[in-house]
């Protein structure tokens, strides 16, 4: 008994010094090439709970260290390093890339994952160290020139919605937006009014990743809404180890990079002078105006977020988010601001058997709006020699174009200034989105895991526009008041509200056989997309004739099951099978349901033992792939339905004092079904010097049919003229080539540079049409110009949306001859059987180019873009070139644009024919130098906590190309009144502790 005493006495002493003999360890991971250092490297104690993480600038601090402890350093894609520690105060560790490591990187393949070397089909995925750089407002902006295959097109307007198109879309009418999943969560490509777009609530700091699973046999699993290719977006989650957290802030200075080309007002007074008459040579002003320095001025961007990531009591990884993003446009009084919160927690419990995820996202949007079309284009043509403001004007003290009697002249344009400051469009939105996912590896049989996911979507928007009593808009109401008319301005008000529910639940089993390995996942998916919106008419009119709607849509219910099952040999040959079954309430109960199947199969020649270990060629893999895919996104969402619908306020009418609003019966098409793609990919993935110099090419083929189409319907054959029919085939061929390489890797310099290039050849092969000169449908909007004109045409045998113009006769000096055009079809007269196919929007050839250089604490970054064979129809230049455009009426004067000094066309020069002159189609390839960024990071001696990058740049810096006009990139291939993309400079710091 004596002895145990004095052995607990013993240990009781030693207790203090055991406790003093925990240290405190700190010290920095780099890399052991670059000497750059790491974030994010876990710095553990073997077997113990307590760790830490490196910071941005690699530095670290790990308490509670005994002597005697290992400590592990460990990253994806460097080895592990265990070190012994003996009590040193500082311990430094320099990390090697492992290269086995690095080909196990995994990759979103749609309910579940892959590791990236045992993908068959063609996937590609960037990470945020990736991303372009700068203010990237919106999450599409990241990606923009960096994926073969991956079109994004922005506009300028804050917070506008990029269009994005994955292998240059599949449909005429219907939908070509790719389906957005977001942390599992399928996204609706709707947005209530008031809103940008789907993504512009997602704060681009949060984003971890983008996956693009761009062909046939990789997208079936997603069935009927992958006929576009499918995005799949990872958010950023937590760690363990220490608590982390990141500071950033970014201003920019938004500049306007470029105008409409117009006369100024010495040409503009020439001009007149020289054509007009002495009417309305007298109309001119003596003001000297720009109209568009008058809407448009230099405007400044900020944009903050902070995270905190860690794992709390060491167990629970989590990470929360706080974003702000205060976004002015350089149209004045147009703005997008947008504050998000964001969280995510991980944990793994049961000896990680059981894996939860859970993420959320609460988003709060303000944007102002303007008329963009009307505001530009009324600064565009306005007569420069008037001034904005005029004394005793009763429009608020602006110059508007009067008639003789004194009354607002209804045809001119309205003054520009006083529609931006007398109307005010707004809107505020809410959005809450969030995803749970239970991942559970039975404990009885751990081949086989259950995934249950659990996700919801609500976007609630509410607007108002407002227009002064002031206001000279000819659409103002007005009332008799004491026997003086009034005008009582205009304010109407709506709300919309979306909602998207889903439920994903699948079964998946995993299994070795020796050299075989099997993975099979079957599972069921529910969604349902909710909508209802409300929408008053001007509240100043009164309520016995105001028009109010309350519009709840029918809800569009999708089910699917699905399957996949994955087998490899050895590591050599990988064979993939996708199959989904889905069905959609937008079709009739005979045309509901689809099936989509995919299949890929991929040889890893590199394993193979004639090349197993060779330095030179270090990776080869070929894929060969065949899929299926859907597209039933149309509106409306029952068009197989016999349906009555209210009129408008313009076919109300009153009775006894009271309002009725009629009731119509609209077309339908109950034969309306799935529209289907087919797909075939073949592509190569190889690598060369232990994959230092990496890259993939892809050629594929894509056949859609059945294509929902919005075409003219036969006079008496429908309630309707125009609606969906399943009509006729598209067909896209494609070559897609990327490359990454580490041009110089040592120590105190590294630059990596990465290019991609895809070819596009779109045909359209039918259109259910056989009738004896049928030219094919006129689609897209109204160009401006004459009345009902259409510049866009889908024609067999030629790209979707060829433009559909006349040709054009030059003289010797390649002038344009007024009214002078090819008689194509040799009738001796030029009518509308003389138009041609000419040229597309779509670009032939598009390439991405992003370089990365580091120089000890320096480092430069750049992205550029080419686009070649695109064209664009100039509709500023064939709707403002001519002269009787400035001097069309006696009683007001508008501006021309430079153009007309080239061509000197005048009203009578043929008009419908000038309108759509082929003179107009235009050469819009370009080269874009996107962002130039430099950095610099402070060394953190002189912050003992705290790592900064101080960073400057600049975001559409330049662009070279043969277009005259605002800019080549336009999406729709038309360039009218577009919002112009602002030149900013830039200015950050990154903070992280």
């Amino acid at each position: 008994m004596k002895t145990i005493y004095k052995k607990l006495l013993f240990l009781f002493l030693l207790l203090p010094f055991s406790v003093l003999a925990q240290n405190t360890l700190t010290g920095t991971v780099v890399d052991k090439t670059t000497g750059q250092p790491i974030p994010g490297v876990n710095v553990n104690v073997q077997g113990a709970p307590n760790g830490a993480s490196t910071g941005f600038d690699g530095n670290y601090q790990l308490s509670n260290v005994k002597n005697g402890s290992k400590i592990v350093v460990s990253f994806i894609g460097y080895k592990t390093e265990t070190i012994d520690y003996t009590g040193q105060k500082t311990l430094n560790v320099s990390l090697s890339e492992d290269t086995n490591q690095l080909q196990e990187v995994v990759v979103q393949v749609g309910y579940g994952t892959v590791k990236k070397k045992d993908a068959t089909g063609s996937v590609s995925q960037i990470s945020a160290k990736e991303f372009n750089k700068g203010i990237n407002v919106t999450p599409e902006s990241l990606i923009g020139g960096r994926i073969a295959g991956v079109n994004v097109v922005g506009g300028g307007a804050p917070g506008a919605k990029a269009d994005i198109r994955i292998r240059g879309g599949s449909s005429l009418s219907a939908s070509n937006d790719p389906l957005i999943i977001l942390d599992g969560l399928p996204l609706s490509n709707a947005v209530p009014s008031g809103a940008t777009s789907i993504l512009s609530t997602i704060d681009p700091n949060d984003i971890e990743s983008f996956t693009v699973l761009k062909d046939a046999s990789a997208a079936a699993i997603y069935g009927s809404r992958a006929a576009n290719g499918v995005i799949v977006i990872t958010t950023k989650k937590g760690t363990k180890g220490g608590v982390k957290v990141n500071f950033s802030s970014q201003v920019g200075v938004n500049t306007v990079a470029n105008t409409v080309d117009v006369l100024n007002a010495d040409q503009f007074r020439n001009f007149v002078n020289t054509k007009g008459s002495d009417a309305q040579k007298a109309l001119m002003g003596t003001a000297s105006t720009n109209w568009q320095d008058e809407i448009f001025h230099t405007a400044l961007t900020t944009n903050n977020n902070i995270s905190v990531s860690g794992a709390l009591f060491n167990k629970l990884p989590v990470r929360l988010s706080v974003g702000n993003v205060d976004n002015p446009g350089i149209l004045r009084n147009t703005s997008f601001e947008r504050t998000t919160t964001s969280i995510s927690l991980n944990p793994v419990l049961f000896d990680n058997h059981l894996k939860i995820d859970i993420s959320g996202n609460l988003s709060f949007s303000k944007n102002q709006f303007q008329d963009e079309d009307a505001v530009i284009g009324s600064a565009i043509s306005f007569d420069p020699t008037q001034s904005p403001y005029q004394a005793g004007s009763r429009y608020g003290g602006y110059f508007e174009w009067l008639e003789a009697n004194g009354n607002l002249a209804l045809l001119p344009a309205k003054n520009p200034v006083a529609r931006l400051n007398q109307e005010d469009k707004r809107s505020k939105s809410t959005r809450k989105w969030g995803n749970i996912s239970v991942d559970y590896k039975f404990h009885f049989f751990e081949d086989l895991r259950i995934v249950a996911e659990a996700g919801i979507d609500r976007f609630d928007s509410s607007g108002y526009n407002r227009q002064s009593t002031e206001s000279a808009l000819g659409f103002q109401p007005t009332a008799f008041s004491s026997g003086t008319w009034v005008n009582l301005g205009n304010y109407d008000t709506y709300t919309d509200d979306l909602q998207n529910k889903n439920l994903n639940a699948y079964f998946v089993y995993s299994k070795n056989l020796g050299k075989l390995k099997l993975d099979a996942t079957a599972g069921y998916n529910y969604q349902l997309f909710q909508k209802e919106k409300y929408q008053s008419g001007a509240l100043t009119q009164p309520a016995a004739t105001r028009n109010e709607d309350v519009i709840t849509d029918p809800d569009i219910n999708l089910q699917s099951f699905f399957g996949r099952l994955n087998l490899g040999w050895d590591s050599r040959y990988l064979l993939t099978l996708n199959y989904r079954r889905d069905g959609t309430s937008r079709f009739s109960e005979s045309n509901r349901w689809g099936n989509f199947l995919g299949g890929a199969f991929a040889w890893n020649v590199a394993e193979e033992s004639f090349l197993k270990g060779n330095e030179t060629l270090s990776s080869l893999k070929l894929r060969a792939g065949y899929g299926t895919t859907g597209q039933q996104d149309i509106s409306p969402q029952y068009d197989y339905l016999r349906r009555v619908t209210l009129g408008t306020v313009n076919t109300q009418y009153v009775f006894n004092g009271v309002v009725y609003r009629t009731a119509r019966p609209e077309g339908y098409n109950e034969n309306i079904k799935w529209e289907e793609l087919s797909e075939m990919n073949i592509g190569v993935d190889f690598g060369f010097l232990r994959d230092r110099i990496t890259g993939t090419i892809n050629y594929f083929d894509k056949k859609s049919s059945d294509l929902l189409a919005d075409v003219l319907v036969p006079d008496g054959a429908n309630l309707r003229n125009q609606g969906y029919n399943n009509i006729g085939n598209l067909r896209t061929k494609g070559l897609e080539f990327s490359l990454q390489s580490d041009i110089i890797k040592k120590d105190n310099l590294t630059w990596n540079v990465a290019v991609n290039a895809t070819y596009l050849d779109q045909k359209i092969e039918n259109l259910g049409q056989t009738v004896e000169g049928f030219q094919g449908y006129e689609v897209g909007d109204n160009i401006k110009g004459g009345n009902g004109n259409k510049v866009l045409i889908n024609t067999v045998g030629f790209a979707p949306n060829s433009f559909f113009v006349y040709e054009q006769l030059y003289d010797a000096n390649k002038k344009p001859i007024a009214g002078a055009y090819v008689d194509r079809n040799g009738d001796g007269k030029i009518d509308a059987n003389d138009r041609y196919r000419y040229k597309k929007p779509t670009a032939d050839y598009t390439f991405g180019l992003f370089s990365t250089l580091n120089y000890k604490k320096f480092d430069f970054t750049m992205n550029w873009r080419a686009s070649l064979g695109n064209y664009i129809f100039d509709n500023v230049n064939s709707n403002m070139g001519y002269s009787d455009a400035a001097l069309r009426r006696q009683t007001d004067l508008s501006n021309v644009s430079s153009d007309y000094l080239n061509t000197g066309f005048t009203f009578e020069d043929n008009g419908t024919q000038r309108y759509l002159s082929n003179y107009y189609v235009k050469d819009a390839s370009f080269i874009k130098l996107d962002n130039v960024t430099l950095g610099y990071t402070l060394d953190k001696s002189l912050l003992k906590d705290v790592s900064l990058r101080f960073s400057a740049g600049v975001q559409n810096v330049f662009v070279l190309t043969k277009y005259d006009g605002l800019d080549p990139e336009k999406f729709n291939g038309i360039d009218g009144n577009v919002y112009p993309r602002a030149r900013t400079f830039l200015f950050g710091v990154n903070a992280s502790f």
